[in-house]
C-alpha cells in the first residue's frame, strides 16, 4: 500500500517490513525515515534502509468494530466485518508495530505474550489492481 514500507512481492520468509536504521546511534524506524535521525541524543547519521523482524510477542490487541474514515478504502454498500488489530513488540528491534491480524484471526485467538509471524495481506482489490498489507498470525500456524 505504501512504497517502501514493506518488500514488493515478497511471499513468506521473504516478506519483511522494511525499516531504517541510523548508522551514529543504531536506532531504528517503522515507518522508515528517510531524512534525519529522529533521536534527540543522537549527532546525525546515514540512514540505511533494514528488513525488521519478521516475527515478535503480542504487546496489545483490539477488535475494531467499526467502519474507519478515509483515507482506508472500503465499499459503503459492502456487509462490514470487525477486524483484530494487533500490537507487536519485534523480536530484535523491541519496537511496537501495529497491524491488523491475518484473516480468521481474531480476538479469542490472540494472548498477550503470544509469539506471531508477519503474512503478507490484501487491503483491497479491484478488477485491475490488489493492494498489499501486512498482517500478523500467531507463529507456526498456516493459512
Amino acid at each position: 500500500m505504501v512504497d517502501g514500507w514493506f518488500t514488493p512481492d515478497g511471499d513468506g520468509e521473504e516478506f519483511r517490513l522494511l525499516g531504517t536504521r541510523c548508522s551514529a546511534c543504531s536506532a531504528v524506524y517503522f515507518p522508515r525515515e528517510d531524512a534525519y535521525c529522529r533521536n534527540p541524543g543522537c549527532p546525525g547519521g546515514d540512514l540505511t534502509e533494514v528488513p525488521l523482524s519478521r516475527r515478535g510477542r503480542v504487546w496489545s490487541y483490539t477488535d475494531g468494530r467499526y467502519r474507519p474514515p478515509a483515507p482506508y478504502v472500503s465499499d459503503p454498500d459492502a456487509a462490514w466485518e470487525p477486524y483484530t488489530l494487533v500490537a507487536v513488540e519485534l523480536a530484535d528491534e523491541g519496537m511496537v508495530v501495529l497491524g491488523q491480524a491475518a484473516p480468521g484471526v481474531a480476538v479469542a485467538d490472540l494472548a498477550v505474550g503470544m509469539e506471531v509471524e508477519l503474512v503478507p495481506g490484501v487491503l483491497n482489490e479491484d478488477a485491475d489492481t490488489v493492494w498489499t498489507t501486512w498482517h500478523w498470525r500467531p507463529a507456526g500456524v498456516t493459512a
